[in-house]
């Protein structure tokens, strides 16, 4: 599970209502913003939601793989109120596409990711207490995802998770045996393909034998031979 605060999550990606979710607002038609108002502030209270929504742009590692946008996301939920928010347990599921790293051909595969995130209450403290004037602390509010009027937006969490459970080198399947350095043919279908390797040291006379300068060589050779036969008579 995610554990990490929010700050080092925004390294990964830039996402304006991560940043500063006191100035966002969130619109409940979206499907990957969930509703807490059930919960009420009885801290124990629990729930558990399953939804479908779509993948949004950008759902991955970029040029390598990801989940298109638009593909269905599978989401489990489990919010338990406590004294300072709501805690959000839960996992999603997705199919990514991306390219072999090994052969360049396409890759798919099975996505599923676990995570865990606080969605702090905007004017209560990190002991469930009131504040006299919340946000003040700019530092802390970038470190915390907050509630707003009893919504959470919940993309950047999963992001992140999805992001986390990718592979950074994805293959087409483990023993893939890539392509030719060469040429380009992919060894998982000519498994014999080679190239004959050629001795270093008779490479430069293989190029003059293709030229023909080596034949011309041998012909100005064998002239000045009968030259010097003739001299000698």
């Amino acid at each position: 599970m995610d554990f990490r605060p929010a700050t080092l999550r925004q390294s990964l990606h830039s996402n304006p209502k991560a940043g500063n979710p006191l100035n966002a607002r969130l619109d409940h038609r979206n499907p990957l913003v969930f509703d807490t108002h059930e919960l009420g502030r009885r801290p124990g209270a629990l729930q558990r939601l399953t939804r479908s929504a779509e993948a949004p742009k950008d759902f991955g590692v970029e040029g390598v793989i990801g989940v298109p946008e638009g593909a269905p996301l599978e989401i489990r939920l489990r919010l338990e109120s406590v004294m300072e928010g709501v805690l959000v347990t839960g996992t999603v599921r997705a199919e990514a596409e991306g390219e072999c790293v090994r052969c360049l051909e396409p890759v798919r595969l099975d996505v599923a990711a676990d995570f865990q995130e606080m969605f702090s209450y905007p004017d209560a403290d990190d002991r469930g207490r009131a504040k006299a004037e919340p946000g003040d602390d700019a530092e802390d509010d970038e470190d915390t995802l907050f509630l707003e009027d009893g919504l959470f937006d919940l993309e950047p969490v999963l992001r992140d998770a999805v992001v986390l459970a990718l592979p950074m080198q994805p293959v087409c399947r483990e023993d893939c045996a890539g392509m030719c350095s060469q040429c380009g043919t992919s060894l998982n279908e000519n498994p014999d393909h080679h190239h004959d390797a050629v001795d270093i040291r008779w490479a430069a006379l293989q190029g003059l034998v293709e030229t023909g300068q080596v034949d011309e060589k041998d012909n100005v050779d064998d002239a000045e031979s009968g030259v010097d036969e003739k001299q000698e008579k």
